[in-house]
């Protein structure tokens, strides 16, 4: 398994690719990128409440005072979400909790065609990761 991609990477990717079936297709592989997590961290506390499938969604903070960041991991039973995820943990993990809070998601999703091309319980259940990982951001924010 390769490295997962930057964020950067992932939308120069979905803009090289004209149609949906090719955007379907390399969600899925970049699913391959999710290292998953091992079965002691899939807890009822980490899953998101909200998806379909089972997803898991797990934080840790690195650093410290105003150099604190954010470093998300994740895990699906299925393929589609796993690429969802690793979309997720490219866009989130590593920042801030301000970079968190301050990413318009939205945006980045539709940009992907993400918005338009998934189902509407695809797109809840990536929002209710979304929401999962703006929590901690304020969570970490509000410890000062």
């Amino acid at each position: 398994m390769s490295a997962r991609p930057s964020l950067e990477e992932v939308l120069e990717s979905f803009e090289l690719l004209e149609d949906w079936e090719d955007r379907y297709a390399y969600l899925i592989d970049l699913g391959k990128h999710v290292a998953g997590l091992p079965p002691a961290l899939k807890t009822e506390e980490a899953r998101v409440k909200g998806c379909t499938s089972q997803v898991w969604l797990v934080s840790r903070v690195e650093g410290a005072g105003a150099e604190r960041r954010l470093h998300f991991e994740g895990d699906s039973d299925a393929h589609i979400v796993r690429g969802l995820v690793s979309v997720l943990l490219s866009a989130y993990s590593g920042r801030t909790p301000d970079e968190v809070l301050a990413l318009d998601i939205e945006a980045l999703f539709g940009r992907l065609g993400l918005a338009r091309n998934l189902s509407v319980s695809r797109r809840n259940g990536f929002f209710s990761m979304v929401e999962r990982v703006r929590r901690a951001a304020v969570e970490l924010r509000a410890e000062g």
